[in-house]
């Protein structure tokens, strides 16, 4: 990996914090982020934070009964999920919940949201092995995926949407077990399903409103694995890359370009990747139907920037390269990239 013109990956702020962070995400047009994440009491905790010139400042502090695992922007609301398997839809100005459901028997793992095109949807992951789609206009699940088996469950680990243009919409999910499903639901039904030998830590499309483009899936024992979702012929192209030698928390694709990616190492590492097509995706195979060709993936640069492992990361949809990142360390971190207009 040669550095030397590669993107740099600067730590800008840092704070330290009083409570295990799980979540971070950028307040959409703002210097503002949003961490929740358990204090030691066992409750929840919501603050907003400013970059103030050379510090992070705490804006307000909400307090929730139970401690928050993972949370998402559904337009210019946040909706969060709990340890208690609540799902929760709040006014962060106003502090008013405007959806509250008890969504799952056991923790909520992970929370995708969509709503560019099309009814408001919220996607959860649970523990208890299920995965519901919620409309925050009513109180039952859209659809629930739930395990057949009740002896064994696997742990739906994480969630996704994507597909989601015109009246098109599909989740993603990937389970403990190493089970990625793909769930389309306008026509109600499962499309695909792989497994890929570990545990799916974090699973994202490289955009939610195109045509399925790219998925990438991050698991346990430092595996990328990529899919290239444009061509369907007995499963999809894909490769799979050794990253940092920990589990991969998760992936986080560049709003502003969606062939570069940050994962979130177990080792408190940073790793930013980019994706090259090959010079044809599609060729036929013997029998003459299509196939997909995979394209490979590059390491631009990597840095150390927590001391355990990074459980968020998000993209600043403004500013290109300024990116916030929490860790078990019980740290909150606004770093920057640079040259990422290169490539």
């Amino acid at each position: 990996m040669d550095t030397t013109n590669a993107p740099q990956i600067i730590e800008h702020l840092n704070k330290s914090l009083n409570f295990t962070p799980f979540v971070t995400r950028w307040i959409p047009g703002t210097a503002k982020f949003v961490l929740c994440g358990q204090p030691p009491k066992a409750n929840g905790i919501i603050e907003i934070l400013q970059l103030n010139k050379t510090e992070l400042k705490t804006l307000s502090s909400i307090e929730q009964p139970k401690g928050i695992k993972c949370g998402q922007y559904l337009d210019n609301l946040f909706a969060f999920g709990d340890f208690d398997g609540k799902l929760k839809v709040m006014d962060l100005e106003t502090r008013k919940i405007t959806f509250e459901v008890k969504a799952h028997d056991q923790i909520i793992n992970s929370i995708d949201t969509c709503y560019n095109i099309g009814a408001p949807e919220i996607v959860t992951g649970s523990r208890d092995g299920c995965v519901r789609v919620w409309d925050p206009r009513q109180a039952a699940p859209v659809v629930s995926l739930e395990p057949v088996e009740k002896d064994v469950i696997p742990d739906a680990w994480s969630v996704a949407f994507g597909n989601s243009y015109n009246d098109e919409r599909v989740i993603a999910c990937g389970y403990d077990n190493g089970d990625i499903k793909l769930f389309d639901l306008k026509q109600n039904q499962l499309i695909w399903d792989t497994n890929v030998k570990n545990g799916i830590c974090g699973v994202e499309f490289d955009r939610k409103d195109i045509q399925m483009n790219k998925l990438i899936a991050t698991t346990l024992e430092s595996k990328i694995n990529v899919f290239d979702l444009r061509t369907f012929n007995n499963g999809y192209a894909s490769l799979t890359h050794e990253g940092q030698k920990s589990t991969i928390w998760g992936v986080k694709h560049l709003p502003q370009n969606r062939d570069l990616f940050a994962t979130q190492g177990g080792d408190g590492a940073l790793n930013i990747y980019k994706y090259s097509y090959p010079s044809q995706r599609q060729i036929q195979d013997a029998e003459g139907k299509r196939k997909g060709v995979i394209g490979k993936l590059e390491l631009l640069n990597k840095q150390d920037v927590c001391q355990q492992p990074i459980s968020s990361l998000d993209w600043n949809t403004d500013k290109l390269g300024l990116a916030c990142l929490c860790g078990l360390d019980q740290t909150c971190k606004v770093v920057i990239i640079t040259k990422l207009n290169l490539y």
